[in-house]
């Protein structure tokens, strides 16, 4: 029965599901907005005008929005843009890679306001939550995660999946991240809330799902001159505004100073390192642009967790180094091996780009937090950095590094388990995904232009030609 249950027979049709849970998502999203989220202090009309009376400010420059805003667009394009042009390497599947990571990002983003909110903006006495710019921010690291387990993901789901993912991701997220910050009191967990729990909720699901006949459609699992050309920008704009990406909600003052200066540094080492390595693993020592894009960023990744931590400039250029190198091998010799051993089908590498840099980032933080001490940081510096107050003031900053550790752990198993879980729900043949020979292919899922639709007539009575229409 499980086997006819779960079994290959696959239809793209979606004209029900797709718009079924986007209008009933998005009517939700209205009335939980309606009852739960209002403006905070800082974008409240009477709110902000009391606010400047009590603070004793004069004018409104002093308002949150001017100092985080240039943040907040750096992190939003690289959320659309960054993250959607990555995606659109594949040669028949642009359409795709960037339009259902706009789609769910759109409605990640929500939900992730609302799920973030009940953890960390609930007003006990009134029982509203109150958001402004940095919640947006915050709202748009949640949705990474699952934008980072659709790279794992690509070309062999529906937009109805992805949308599922996104639910799931966006709530684990918020749960590991209160774990993480709250609980555990880890400073700044970039690397590990986002890029490590993304990276294995993704591979999770990947695993979950895994097609065995998926080389029916290798032909179309590949990149073109202009394709990869597309996937440049994406990746260039990542790497551009990942300083913005690290530092968007750390301490005002030095500490995102800091932050900026060792993401900056590191992500410039780790290209160099990256060029160099693919340029040896090829017989006649010629480039790879899959490295290229994405190896070259996984010291933005690796970074997400020391940057604020006073790593040194030349301790961020060792990082960014080694994660140039590190991720180039994982591209090389790890993805083939997950696919062949572990039947894990990853189409854009999410492995080496998240997962791995990510958990190395997050025990990175975890050394660096626990060799601290007051002559480098200052008595201030330290309760600043860390945040040690309240009933963390007595920790040790050894035990600071331990918690570091465990957050790190924390965010790798709510990936797995999480991702094994929602990719069984995923399994269920109720969700319009392609066939395994019809991957890769945005014929499935969007109108193509004219010229695109080359259908060899061979194929007329292939089993996913019957719902076409020719109309020649």
């Amino acid at each position: 029965l499980s086997a006819n249950f779960f079994g290959p027979q696959k239809n793209t049709y979606i004209r029900v599901s797709l718009p079924a849970v986007c209008f009933v998502w998005q009517i939700a999203m209205v009335v939980l907005f309606g009852v739960f989220i209002r403006y905070d202090e800082e974008s409240d009309e009477k709110g902000w005008n009391e606010f400047k009376k009590s603070h004793n400010i004069t004018s409104n420059i002093e308002n949150d929005f001017y100092f985080r805003y240039p943040s907040f667009q750096d992190v939003h394009v690289m959320i659309f843009v960054g993250f959607g042009f990555l995606m659109t390497f594949l040669k028949r599947y642009s359409f795709g890679g960037v339009g259902f990571n706009f789609l769910i990002a759109a409605f990640g983003l929500q939900w992730a306001l609302l799920m973030q909110g009940w953890f960390h903006a609930l007003d006990p006495v009134t029982g509203k939550i109150t958001i402004g710019i940095e919640s947006l921010i915050n709202a748009d690291f949640c949705c990474a995660g699952s934008l980072i387990a659709y790279g794992a993901l690509l070309g062999k789901v529906s937009p109805v999946q992805l949308m599922v993912v996104t639910l799931f991701g966006v709530t684990l997220f918020a749960v590991e991240e209160y774990i993480i910050l709250d609980l555990f009191h880890v400073n700044a967990g970039g690397a590990m809330v986002i890029h490590t729990f993304g990276g294995y909720y993704g591979l999770a699901i990947s695993w979950v799902l895994y097609r065995p006949n998926l080389n029916l459609s290798k032909r179309l699992n590949g990149s073109v001159y202009h394709s990869d050309l597309f996937a440049m920008i994406g990746a260039l704009f990542l790497w551009m505004f990942w300083p913005s990406f690290n530092s968007a909600i750390t301490n005002h003052g030095a500490g995102q100073h800091r932050t900026v200066i060792n993401t900056y540094l590191a992500l410039a080492s780790c290209v160099l390192t990256t060029f160099a390595i693919s340029s040896m693993s090829q017989k006649k020592g010629k480039l790879d642009m899959v490295h290229i894009q994405n190896a070259s960023l996984a010291a933005g990744v690796a970074m997400g967790t020391a940057a604020e931590l006073m790593i040194t400039p030349y301790g961020s250029i060792i990082v960014g180094f080694c994660c140039g190198i590190i991720s180039t091998f994982g591209y090389l010799y790890v993805t083939p091996f997950l696919e062949k051993k572990l039947k894990l089908q990853d189409t854009c590498g999410i492995h080496n780009l998240h997962a791995v840099p990510g958990m190395l980032g997050g025990f990175v933080g975890a050394i660096v937090a626990a060799t601290a001490t007051e002559e480098i940081y200052g008595k201030e510096g330290l309760i600043e950095t860390f945040d040690l107050t309240g009933k963390f003031e007595n920790r040790t900053m050894s035990t600071q590094g331990g918690y570091q550790a465990a957050g790190t752990c924390v965010a790798i198993a709510f990936g797995l388990v999480g991702g094994v879980c929602v990719g069984f729900i995923l399994r269920f043949p109720i969700w319009g995904d392609p066939a395994d020979d019809f991957c890769f292919d945005d014929e499935a899922y969007w109108e193509l232009p004219e010229d695109e639709e080359t259908i060899p007539p061979v194929l007329e009575y292939n089993n996913h030609m019957v719902n076409k229409h020719h109309d020649t």
